[in-house]
């Protein structure tokens, strides 16, 4: 999944979890953590992402088919996913939320930390997250562009 908070990752995600993917998440494992704010302080976004990283080796190894519930914000985090799937003959396929930065951002006010896929995020976070956030290209590999 790819796209900027309050894009719908979460929605397709699971969606696709439904129909028998295994969904990483990286709100659910702080959610699971008892955190409930967000941005993730750094040292605590590189402990969850290393146990994300551990667990989609596992699984895609064992054959599984895995869903990334991450931003994937920049072209350089796409690649060192890339980079860490290649090796077992895996080119990962980007589905990217183009969702409408008004659209996103009123998605992010009407959340209510009601769950793993809920965290609030100031205003100003949240615009930032999108006038920041790098849309993938087709050069990057395998790209599918979800217009919600």
């Amino acid at each position: 999944m790819c796209g900027p908070a309050g894009a719908g990752k979460s929605t397709v995600a699971r969606r696709l979890e439904r129909q028998g993917m295994v969904r990483l998440s990286f709100d659910e494992v702080a959610w699971a953590r008892g955190i409930r704010s967000m941005p993730l302080p750094r040292e605590v976004h590189a402990q969850i992402e290393e146990v994300l990283r551990a667990r989609l080796f596992e699984l895609v190894t064992a054959g599984a088919d895995v869903v990334l519930d991450f931003s994937f914000w920049s072209r350089r985090v796409r690649e060192s996913y890339r980079s860490l799937l290649r090796p077992l003959g895996i080119e990962p396929e980007i589905i990217y939320l183009a969702t409408p930065r008004e659209v996103a951002l009123a998605r992010v006010r009407a959340r209510r930390l009601e769950h793993g896929d809920d965290f609030t995020l100031p205003e100003e976070v949240a615009a930032s997250y999108f006038d920041h956030f790098e849309p993938p290209t087709a050069d990057e590999g395998p790209l599918e562009v979800i217009h919600p």
